[in-house]
Formats: structure tokens, C-alpha cells, sequence
């Protein structure tokens, strides 16, 4: 999952990472990386209507600490230089009120170096997200101007960097014009790394589940929403749809502060969740007679895809209830309290703090989960547990999101801290974490609701949104196999289901 490298007297590893998105979209980092850029303070030209480059854009507090802190010099405020001033000097509380309130890109609060091959901007499409947002606007962007070769010579660069590729992790916002484009990817992924395990996260921002105004905005989202689940999943051995209309609302949050319309805010919950839920993968397998009391329960990623669909869980709160009745869903349009003797699950616990508030041993961890499954009626079919005993880090650019019931190491205290409504990195150093990937009949009513709008909106008789999947360039048989694999799904998860059975006959 990383290279190693040497540039510049620092040594260091880079993430075999490849992201796409619109250029534009890397704020005050440049789409070279820093690494191997001379300019460290160029970015990627920004080509307006009036064809002319904007200005680059000024690294915020955070980015200037971290340049200056490697070129060894005194953290100043603004240019380096001339006589040292205390009261210039950057200040940690500095650097976590201009987070706070001024992140406009994820590089806004990126602390690592990237390699030149792993951002890609997608140039000359002439829109924003906001009118880049249904399927078929994005159709044919992966094809045009040899963008396909591009995007696909990046990655088998990374490709020939392994000594053996445990699978794929994709990060997809399916929400909008780069869900084809993605669609489009895995297809050239599946067809050029046939047997290599495809693991995909349908990730959606808040902003992405904002009420529409007039009815044919949300006919055309919810149709959208119908196929880009279909085609995704037609590429993947497993996809994990994330993102809740309001994330501050929901039980997850119950020791945060969440601000739902700051992306900054949403996708740190959602970033400790895929980064605990993929760290078995980074594990190191142990033999079969070994035993380790720091971790257990390694897998590859070839070992986790075992289901088409899951929900994703992540740790609520600690109290007298067991871990698992404590986990609470960050997908959206599922069942709750629902029981499935046929679910199957993978889980994640690291940190963990025991009795003295000390930190769990592995053994102590897994004797947990496995009395509080022996106890209940509902435990799932099959359940792979992983554990560690080191917490989750919270670094400097983390958010201010922890309630004031959250102590120092993630603990909740009896009584809140006064006068701090919200605690961040400076105030919380680490928390215990648990996640859950599951595959259950929870995730039915999001199956059904899009198999529902596809055959009223799609496929139905007489229908007014046939010619719309026409301009998206469907074709009758096409618009039948997005039917097939949405009914296929909802037999796979429930084989009573009417609304399966009323499609199959139409």
C-alpha cells in the first residue's frame, strides 16, 4: 500500500494512491506532488472562461507549518524570513482555527506527500459538481481525450511498483458524474486484473441528499441513484454504500459535534471508519501456531469479499449494553434493529479501553465479542473479528468534532467539560475505535427503494423517463440487465420479496 522513497534528503513512504477529479479540485498543492516539484509553491493552473491561469492559490496555516517544519526553519506566519517574532511565530491553536473555519479542498488539511503519478485532474469538462450530477452527464468523460489511457497507464505504474497486489479499494462518490467514470474504470481494472478482488465504497457527502425542488429533480436523482448502484456493483466483488442525509443527527454522532454542511467535518467520521475497517489488511499475517498480544485476525482483502453489498457500522458509545449492540450504521435507508441469522460480518476493534481505563488486551477483546454474541439470540452466521491494541491516532488537522464528554484517550467522562462545546486534536490525543462491515437483510430497503424507482421511472410501460435513460445512452437490453442485477440482489437478500417478483414479471 506504499512505496518508499528518498527526494530531497526525506525519506519517507508514498501511498500507491490514484485519485481523480476535476481540475481545480487540489487548492494550493500541485497535481506534481511536492516531492519532486522545484516550485514548491506551484499549483495546477486553474483555466477560466476568459482563458487566462488564476493566481495559485496561498498554502493555508496548516500547509505553511508543514513546509517550513521540513525545510527546518521557525514556524512563521507568512513568508519565512527576517528577524524571529514570537508573536508571528504559527501556533498549533492557530492552525486549528484556520482549519475550523477555512477548509475549501481535502488538501486543505492533507499532511502527506503524494507521488507525481497519483493526482489526476479532469481537464475541459467547463462545470462544476453541481452541474456534474446525474449519470448521464458523465458518460463519456472516462473515453474522451484519451482520459482512459491516462487514468489506466497511472495505475499499472503503481501495479508494476508490487510484489504481489492483494486487491483494489476504490473510493467512489456515486453520487454524480464520476460514478460512470468510475464505472467505466472498473471495467478496464476487471478486464486487464482479471482475478483480483475488487473492493468498492460508495461514498455520498451530505450535500448529495439535499431535498430536490421540482419533482423531475428527483425522478432524474432517483434513477440515477438506481443505476449507478447497478453498474458499480457489477464490477466489484463487494460495495459498501456510505454517507446519511444528516450525519449529525444520527446515533453515531451521539459524542460529536458534527457540522452536516462541512465536508471537513463528515469525511473525518468517514475516513476513520474505512481506515479502521482496511486495517487487517495491513496487518501481518501470523502463522497458524502463533499468537501475538498486539494484534490478530490479518486478512487480505480477497478474504473480506465474500458478499456482493454491506452496510457499514462504526462505534457509538460505551456503557453498560455490549459492543456490538453499540454499533450504529453510516449507511443510509436501512433497517435497524432487524435480525438475520444468515448475516454474515467482518469487525474491526483497536484501542480499546478495559477495566481501570487501561487499554484491552487482544485476548480481552475478542473474549468480549465472543460473550456478548454467546449471549444473544440474533448473532450473526459468521463473524471475522480483527483486534489491536493500538488506538486511533487523532492528528493536527483533525477536526473539532468530539463532544465535551470525550477525554483525553477517547474515553467518556461522567460529567462534561465546561465552557469547550467541541474538542479537537490539541484536546483529544487518540480513541478507541470499532467497525463493522456487515451483510445482512438490514441494507433490503435500500435495494428495494432503487428497484422500486428504476422499474416506475425506467422500465415500466409507458414510463416518462425511458427517453432519459435513452440519452444516457442505454439501450433496451442494457436498461434490462440494470433491472436484472438490481431484482437479482433483492432475491439474493430477501427470495420473498414482492417488488422482486412484480419485476421479474414485467
Amino acid at each position: 500500500m506504499f512505496s518508499t522513497v528518498q527526494v530531497k534528503r526525506i525519506r519517507g513512504h508514498l501511498h500507491r494512491l490514484l485519485s481523480i477529479d476535476f481540475q481545480g479540485s487540489l487548492g494550493s498543492v500541485s497535481s506534481k506532488g511536492t516531492l519532486y516539484n522545484e516550485d514548491s509553491n506551484a499549483s495546477s493552473e486553474v483555466v477560466t472562461w476568459a482563458i487566462h491561469a488564476s493566481e495559485p492559490r496561498k498554502k493555508n496555516l496548516f500547509l505553511q507549518s508543514l513546509y517550513q517544519e521540513e525545510q527546518g526553519a521557525p514556524l512563521m506566519n507568512g513568508i519565512n524570513g527576517g528577524a524571529k517574532d514570537s508573536q508571528n511565530e504559527i501556533q498549533d491553536t492557530d492552525i486549528v482555527n484556520c482549519l475550523d473555519t477555512g477548509v475549501q479542498f481535502w488538501t486543505d488539511f492533507s499532511k502527506v506527500h503524494y507521488h507525481p503519478q497519483s493526482l489526476y485532474e479532469v481537464n475541459g469538462l467547463w462545470m462544476d459538481a453541481q452541474e456534474f450530477d446525474n449519470y448521464g452527464i458523465g458518460q463519456d468523460v472516462f473515453m474522451e481525450n484519451l482520459r482512459g489511457e491516462e487514468i489506466c497507464d497511472r495505475l499499472r505504474f503503481f501495479i508494476e511498483e508490487c510484489d504481489h497486489v492483494q486487491g483494489f479499494q476504490f473510493i467512489v462518490d456515486d453520487s454524480g458524474g464520476f460514478s460512470p467514470l468510475a464505472v467505466d474504470f472498473l471495467e478496464s481494472v476487471v478486464d486487464e486484473y482479471t482475478n483480483t478482488p475488487v473492493l468498492l465504497y460508495a461514498v455520498r457527502g451530505p450535500s448529495s441528499h439535499m431535498n430536490l425542488s421540482s419533482r423531475k429533480q428527483k425522478v432524474v436523482r432517483d434513477l440515477h441513484d438506481a443505476v449507478s448502484f447497478s453498474r458499480l456493483s457489477s464490477f466489484c466483488k463487494l460495495i459498501v454504500p456510505i454517507g446519511l442525509p444528516f450525519l449529525s443527527r444520527s446515533k453515531a454522532s451521539t459524542f460529536l459535534n458534527i457540522k452536516d454542511e462541512s465536508p471537513y467535518h463528515c469525511s473525518a467520521v468517514y475516513a476513520v471508519a474505512l481506515h479502521s475497517t482496511s486495517l487487517p489488511f495491513r496487518m501481518e499475517a501470523l502463522g497458524p501456531t502463533a499468537d501475538s498480544s498486539d494484534v490478530c485476525g490479518a486478512v487480505d482483502v480477497n478474504g473480506i469479499v465474500s458478499r456482493e453489498f454491506l452496510s457499514h457500522s462504526i462505534h457509538g458509545r460505551q456503557n453498560e449494553q455490549s459492543l456490538p449492540a453499540n454499533l450504529h450504521t453510516l449507511t443510509s435507508e436501512v433497517a435497524e434493529d432487524m435480525d438475520d441469522l444468515q448475516a454474515v460480518e467482518s469487525m474491526i476493534v483497536h484501542g480499546a479501553i478495559g477495566s481501570g481505563g487501561c487499554t484491552a488486551s487482544v485476548s480481552d477483546v475478542k473474549n468480549a465479542i465472543h460473550g456478548a454474541y454467546g449471549s444473544e439470540t440474533s448473532r450473526p452466521m459468521f463473524c471475522h473479528l480483527s483486534a489491536a491494541r493500538c488506538p486511533l491516532p487523532i492528528p493536527l488537522p483533525f477536526p473539532s468534532i468530539f463532544g465535551n464528554l470525550v477525554g483525553q484517550h477517547g474515553e467518556l467522562l461522567a460529567s462534561p467539560i465546561l465552557g469547550s462545546a467541541s474538542r479537537g486534536s490539541l484536546d483529544v490525543h487518540s480513541i478507541p475505535m470499532a467497525a463493522r462491515m456487515r451483510s445482512s437483510s438490514a441494507i433490503l430497503p435500500f435495494l428495494e427503494n432503487r428497484l422500486g424507482n428504476f422499474r416506475k421511472f425506467g422500465i415500466e410501460r409507458g414510463c416518462p423517463r425511458t427517453e432519459l435513460l435513452r440519452s444516457w445512452g442505454f439501450g433496451k437490453d442494457e436498461v434490462e440487465d440494470i433491472g436484472e442485477t438490481l431484482s437479482k440482489m433483492v432475491r439474493t437478500v430477501n427470495p420473498q420479496s414482492e417488488i422482486s417478483s412484480d419485476s421479474d414479471s414485467n
